[in-house]
């Protein structure tokens, strides 16, 4: 089943922004809270993504997904690849787009993940034998809750500071713009404001050049 993930961002900035946007989150009754965990994100870039799914499809868990991966990689044209580890969980990634933003920070996008039997770097070293290079390095510690009906996560990113993402599954592509709608109006309820794509854009183009300064510390920047 084709799944698109809709997704809209929030710069917190400061810890005691990300603490007052739980406290409004937990007054809802529907209020549920997933637990933290702690996540490293590798991004690539270039490449044969045909060649890249061969090497790493016999090593994904769960084969009954491999018929979507394949679909997927033959209907894409922009889309981000990624490897990511969280809390000992290695898992292979893939974002296309399915409205006119990007695949790295789109607000609509199809997305494919899969947890694999490998370890992070031997991940890495197949989609890097696919003809791929390393864009960026992220590492982030993130609290998931769900919030009237929406999945919402708060994340502590290097580079970044605290970001949150107001979130909806759907399956049909073409209810993105109304699924967008509601998600905005539920974020306007509780005081926060979207980060626009083109100030998204600045800062992912500025981690992506300096993301070695950033990855796994404390540092922060501010790109307006």
């Amino acid at each position: 089943m084709n799944q698109y993930e809709v997704e809209i961002k929030s710069l917190l900035g400061a810890k005691e922004n990300a603490d007052a946007l739980i406290g409004k989150l937990k007054q809802d009754p529907t209020f549920q809270s997933f637990g933290e965990h702690k996540q490293l994100n590798h991004y690539f870039i270039g490449g044969d993504i045909a060649k890249a799914v061969e090497l790493i499809k016999s090593h994904i868990k769960d084969q009954s997904v491999s018929g979507e991966l394949h679909e997927l990689v033959s209907k894409i044209k922009d889309y981000s690849m990624r490897t990511r580890w969280a809390d000992g969980r290695v898992i292979f990634v893939i974002k296309g787009s399915v409205d006119d933003t990007t695949s790295s920070n789109g607000t609509a996008r199809r997305e494919f993940e899969a947890e694999t039997d490998s370890t992070l770097e031997e991940l890495d070293k197949m989609i890097l034998d696919a003809g791929f290079k390393y864009q960026s390095k992220w590492s982030r510690q993130r609290q998931e809750f769900k919030y009237k009906g929406l999945n919402v996560t708060v994340d502590k990113n290097a580079g970044y500071g605290y970001l949150s993402e107001f979130e909806k599954i759907i399956e049909d592509p073409s209810l993105a713009e109304q699924t967008k709608d509601e998600i905005r109006a539920v974020m306007a309820e509780i005081g926060v404001a979207e980060l626009v794509q083109d100030r998204l854009a600045r800062m992912f183009d500025f981690y992506n050049a300096h993301w070695d300064e950033y990855y796994g510390t404390e540092k922060v920047f501010n790109i307006e």
